[in-house]
């Protein structure tokens, strides 16, 4: 079986392939996004979708994933993207430098969908903002620090190791690897 993962996001697809023993494919298809504050209901609403579309033989793997500011009540969440391209990664920073607390989680949801049901597996690693820092990285990883660290100043690997994706992709993975009777309950 091939895991069809719908993204034009080729990093995401190599961190896949790291985790799962099936093969995966990259699959560049832009379904529609809709508007939730939920990560699940947006990943499973691509996966649906993106199962269709491809004609609903072999199944797919989206995701969705956001930056989580505790400040703000999880503020930009769902809608870090287009935050990130309207008042940018710097001030998303100065916006939480006015508040009192500056710890934040990167979340992913992955949604799986073969034609039957939607499962989603849930990843996060919590982290503060801070002033950006690296040269690694993208969207809002110089402004996120993990133990010390940016995800900016992380190498590929060392980032990897403690993503949110790669949380969320070990839980699908294990998940995959079980027996079909055993696939059900909380991920």
């Amino acid at each position: 079986m091939t895991i069809r993962f719908v993204t034009s996001n080729e990093g995401k697809v190599r961190e896949a392939r790291e985790y799962l023993a099936e093969p995966v494919e990259q699959v560049n298809y832009d379904y529609t996004e809709i508007q939730s504050d939920d990560l699940g209901d947006i990943a499973a609403h691509g996966a649906r979708e993106a199962f269709e579309h491809l004609g609903g033989e072999e199944p797919v793997l989206v995701d969705d994933a956001g930056l989580f500011c505790d400040a703000f009540d999880g503020f930009p969440g769902p809608y870090s993207a287009y935050v990130q391209d309207t008042v940018g990664v710097q001030g998303v920073r100065d916006l939480v430098a006015t508040a009192d607390d500056d710890r934040a989680r990167f979340r992913t949801v992955l949604a799986y969908c073969d034609g039957d049901e939607v499962n989603t597996f849930e990843g996060a690693v919590q982290g503060r903002i801070v002033d950006p820092r690296g040269d690694g990285g993208f969207g809002y990883d110089p402004i996120f620090e993990h133990d010390g660290q940016t995800m900016a100043e992380m190498s590929t690997a060392e980032k990897n190791a403690i993503s949110h994706r790669g949380r969320a992709l070990a839980k699908f993975a294990d998940w995959l690897a079980a027996e079909p009777a055993e696939r059900k309950g909380p991920r």
